[in-house]
């Protein structure tokens, strides 16, 4: 849940410091007892923090190197689920950013459409808006499209493709649970002094991605959860 996930962010510091020395799981590891962090979340952490890192180097190496920049992307995106707000929101972006880098390098990379799509898909739930949600669903789908016909035996294109339908609903759903949410957060502090507006809102103060805690804890359980029944496919 959101605690898990704020624990995950401080931790997130410690992988990457340690990560360079090979000795991040463990440190992070005795942190997180400390924390009371699962270890199997603690390991997909520091994995691919890691990830990122290598796909940096042998992109350094090779600036047309697009399986770098497709582990690169993904990483991010990845790790984008263990942060908050606008933290998130700029890893995503700027995974998207690696996605289309290399397929500018080579357009039929359908790896790379295939993990632009999730990118798309993460972006479209971060907005309160129906509408705006819905542009980014249909980019996602776009990108799966292009990724079956490049590989169409790919059960995982297939079924990405097939889930993309279901956005919309599951937007919905995340909505009414926010919604849910902030009602119980101004019922609890009606007899409190007033301070900011209640945090469950969506596109207010300037910023349409803007989530409290516990609306991002819901919303990287779909979207982690989106990503992982995806590659359930493969058997």
């Amino acid at each position: 849940g959101g605690n898990t996930n704020v624990h995950l962010v401080r931790l997130s510091h410690v992988a990457r410091a340690g990560s360079a020395a090979g000795d991040a799981l463990r440190v992070s590891a005795e942190q997180a007892d400390m924390e009371g962090i699962s270890r199997e979340d603690l390991e997909r952490l520091v994995f691919f923090e890691q990830a990122k890192d290598q796909a940096i180097l042998d992109y350094q190496k090779n600036k047309k190197d697009t399986q770098a920049l497709t582990r690169w992307g993904g990483a991010l995106l990845e790790l984008a689920h263990f942060r908050q707000g606008n933290e998130a929101v700029q890893m995503i972006e700027e995974a998207v950013e690696k996605f289309l880098m290399a397929l500018e390098v080579n357009p039929k990379k359908h790896e790379a459409l295939w993990c632009l799509g999730n990118a798309y898909t993460s972006q479209g739930f971060l907005y309160a808006e129906a509408k705006k949600a819905q542009e980014h669903f249909d980019q996602a789908a776009e990108c799966f499209q292009k990724a079956l016909a490049e590989d169409p035996t790919s059960e995982v294109y297939k079924k990405a493709l097939e889930m993309t339908a279901k956005a919309p609903a599951l937007h919905m759903e995340l909505q009414r649970q926010l919604s849910q949410q902030s009602a119980l957060q101004q019922i609890s502090t009606t007899n409190e002094a007033p301070t900011a507006s209640a945090s469950g809102k969506g596109a207010e103060g300037g910023s349409d991605f803007y989530y409290d805690l516990a609306g991002w804890g819901i919303l990287g359980l779909i979207t982690v959860g989106w990503i992982f029944m995806s590659r359930s496919q493969t058997k």
